[in-house]
């Protein structure tokens, strides 16, 4: 992290922050200073990032004007950040560990006296001293155990604001203030009333900060995906100067530099192979669990195992910017973002707070004028206990808990989602339009078919079509001249090449025309193709492209190409339509391959001969009629579609352009991992709802109990203690229940 001027990302740990109404108040104060364009606050961390020209002093300013404390993160590493983190987590634990002790040091023996020996009234000068006593010993542990939370209340009051930590204070100092005032003037009280209530100040605090202990150490859990992630790094590489090999720091290695790696040693940095071959596991990248080929101009990545041979490649992207980085940095910002379900949670908490003061206010009056004697214990008693038992903690870890997990599982499966709003936007989806090249398909055409007819010899024909091929940058001409290739054809230069728009092409070789393209450019040069038609549609009605070739005045062959359908995905659209998604699939192809595919693969709408600007307009059509729209394609080429869709899946390698253009980035090529990203997101959108509604309820339905009005009809009054116990169990059920998700298996559902 830099402290200069320089337009950086600054990341800072942030002390004081106790539900999520904190969150929208740090937000907007640092978003309020001059020069800031981002802020990101993740609350389940309990950390913030903050893009922009400022120095980190002004921003750590910022913070403490209203009452929180901030810390940066220098370290330059993502490793050594973690591990910052990771230490002061551990050591944040170690005072709430011993906070707690002292609050129940003192709170376990007092709440056992008053249940199994006296009731805690106070009706002797004896008993005033000895309670006074304890009173001051309360008090000094209220003090050292819960001084985070009166301080908080205070800087919450001076900004005009309230928070969790207000409610904790005003329902252990009101228990504390009311028994100190049995004690110093007992006459101002019936002697009924006469009760202290120490045990629930002391207990109350000790619970709570036992229950922050436990979201502490829980919490910490969700960080594995980005610590697996950082973990693959690389510390070394073995650069190769002048001959020489030697191993260096790999932030050392420059651009361009030649690296070496063994068997069993993980690639450095991204680059392009020069000398070798190997087999790369790239499974914690991509989700694949194959290892893939690689040899001279393939492409490798930092972070995947070489497993067999030695490679020698070229540095093409090191430091920040490899592949690994950029999904490490995407994860992370992922991970600080909010749905749109968790931005409504941190609204509903600015307001939630304010609201149960003024419930716990009302259901004192309430104990007051209607309750029985002694009603001024009952009406303290109410107030504290809706005051503790409204916290709304557990609220405000609902949503970063979940998505940080959620996003960090999906990161393990070689999904990477850019952000919040596409992970909530994803479990909603009703269509999905898939790009048929590449897609569907494997996106390398290959010849399938070679067909003589006339009386041709295929070692005589093909070298010629090759040739007359070489000259197109078609993909279909390159299917053919690698195929030739491949059997080691000889490819000479033509002359007088013309390629005829819709038709095919034509060339002049060693004296004589030749001819390949489709039937209209047979039908131009009065070819006759007729044995070869019904050859022909078979082959089209078969999802390939038939071509025809003749030479002079002869027809000399039908040759066939086709993009093979990808091993894996009927399966995968199968898994698609199992969901209740509708798939539509778009392709540039002609209508008879467009129809043979879909039909191969189980799709029923289609459309065919579709050119960029109609794949947009078929999002938007579907839009328009109320469809949620997911668009899946290669990212660079369907870049206007995956734009407009509601949310872009690029599937692919992972290549730069893909990451940062697609809302959701697919890293292996198989649309099982586009059901992937839908089950992780239906996951993890469940998830969520449940730990809101969990929270809800609770919150809800504690409140009235709190408040009383169970106790007409059965007795019953919730003791304070018991509403500290409560409010710290509601917020370990929500860390609890995201952690859950660590254990999702996308590929089951």
């Amino acid at each position: 992290m830099s402290r200069n001027n320089s337009n950086v990302s600054q990341s800072f740990i942030i002390e004081g922050a106790s539900c999520a109404s904190c969150v929208g108040k740090i937000e907007k104060a640092l978003n309020g200073v001059s020069g800031v364009e981002q802020v990101e606050m993740n609350f389940a961390q309990r950390t913030v990032s903050v893009d922009g020209n400022v120095k980190s002093q002004t921003l750590i300013k910022a913070v403490e004007d209203i009452g929180y404390g901030a810390k940066p993160m220098n370290s330059e590493s993502e490793q050594d950040a973690l591990d910052e983190k990771a230490e002061a987590d551990t050591a944040h634990y170690k005072v709430l560990m011993r906070n707690m002790y002292m609050a129940l040091g003192l709170g376990v023996p007092l709440m056992l006296y008053g249940l199994f020996i006296g009731d805690m009234s106070v009706n002797t000068p004896e008993q005033r001293i000895v309670w006074s006593i304890i009173g001051l010993v309360t008090l000094a542990v209220m003090i050292g155990s819960g001084k985070h939370f009166y301080t908080g209340a205070w800087q919450s009051f001076k900004n005009h604001s309230a928070n969790m930590d207000t409610l904790i204070a005003l329902g252990t100092g009101t228990a504390w203030a009311y028994s100190m005032l049995v004690l110093i003037a007992p006459d101002m009280l019936p002697e009924v009333a006469r009760h202290v209530y120490f045990e629930a100040s002391a207990m109350i605090i000790g619970l709570i900060n036992l229950g922050l202990a436990f979201e502490v150490k829980a919490r910490g859990r969700t960080s594995e995906a980005i610590k697996r992630l950082i973990g693959l790094q690389a510390k070394t590489a073995r650069v190769v100067k002048d001959g020489q090999e030697q191993d260096i720091d790999v932030e050392l290695v420059q651009l361009g530099n030649h690296v070496r790696v063994r068997p069993g040693e993980k690639i450095p940095v991204d680059g392009k192979v020069i000398d070798g071959k190997s087999s790369i596991d790239e499974s914690m990248l991509t989700g694949e669990p194959m290892p893939v080929s690689k040899d001279i101009d393939d492409k490798v990545v930092a972070g995947s195992i070489n497993k067999t041979g030695s490679l020698l490649f070229e540095a093409t992207h090191v430091g920040k910017d490899t592949t690994l980085s950029h999904i490490i940095n995407m994860v992370k910002r992922a991970q600080n973002s909010k749905p749109s379900i968790g931005r409504l949670a941190d609204v509903i908490s600015g307001y939630f707070v304010p609201i149960v003061m003024i419930l716990a206010v009302i259901a004192g009056l309430a104990w007051l004028n209607f309750g029985p004697q002694p009603s001024i214990a009952y009406a303290i008693a109410a107030v504290t206990t809706v005051l503790i038992i409204a916290c709304p903690c557990a609220l405000g870890l609902a949503t970063p808990m979940s998505v940080m997990v959620g996003i960090g599982k999906a990161a393990e499966a070689g999904i990477l989602i850019r952000n919040g709003e596409a992970l909530q936007t994803a479990s909603k989806i009703t269509t999905m339009i898939l790009d048929k090249t590449g897609t569907i398909t494997q996106g390398q055409p290959e010849v399938t078919d070679v067909v003589m007819f006339n009386q041709q010899n295929q070692q005589q024909i093909m070298p010629l079509i090759a040739s007359l091929e070489n000259g197109s940058e078609h993909p279909l001409a390159e299917a053919i001249v690698a195929y030739a290739k491949e059997q080691s054809y000889q490819i000479e230069q033509v002359s007088d090449f013309d390629a005829i728009t819709g038709k095919g092409v034509t060339a002049m070789l060693n004296g004589e025309r030749l001819l390949f393209g489709n039937q209209a450019l047979m039908t131009q040069f009065d070819i006759d193709v007729a044995p070869a038609v019904d050859k022909a549609q078979t082959l089209a009605s078969d999802a390939k492209t038939p071509m025809y070739f003749a030479k002079g005045n002869t027809f000399c062959a039908l040759v066939a190409v086709a993009d093979p359908i990808k091993s894996d995905s009927i399966d995968a659209i199968k898994r698609l339509q199992d969901k209740g998604i509708h798939l539509v699939m778009l392709t540039g192809d002609n209508e008879a391959t467009a129809k043979a595919v879909a039909k191969r693969v189980g799709i029923d709408d289609y459309i065919a001969q579709v050119m960029p600007q109609d794949k947009v307009n078929e999002v938007i059509k579907r839009q328009e009629n109320g469809e949620v729209v997911g668009m899946t394609g290669d990212g660079i080429n369907d870049a206007p579609a995956l734009a407009q869709a509601d949310v872009g899946f690029a599937i692919g390698t992972g290549t730069d352009v893909a990451i940062e253009s697609a809302d959701v980035t697919l890293m292996r090529g198989s649309l099982h991992g586009l059901a992937d990203a839908l089950a992780v997101s239906q996951a993890t959108i469940t998830n969520i709802k449940q730990n809101l509604v969990g929270a809800f309820v609770y919150n809800i339905a504690g409140i009235p109990i709190a408040a009383g009005v169970l106790f007409p009809f059965f007795g019953i009054l919730l003791n304070p203690i018991v509403a500290g116990a409560a409010m710290a169990m509601s917020s370990l059920t929500v860390v609890s229940n995201a952690n859950r998700l660590r254990f999702f298996k996308p590929q089951d559902h």
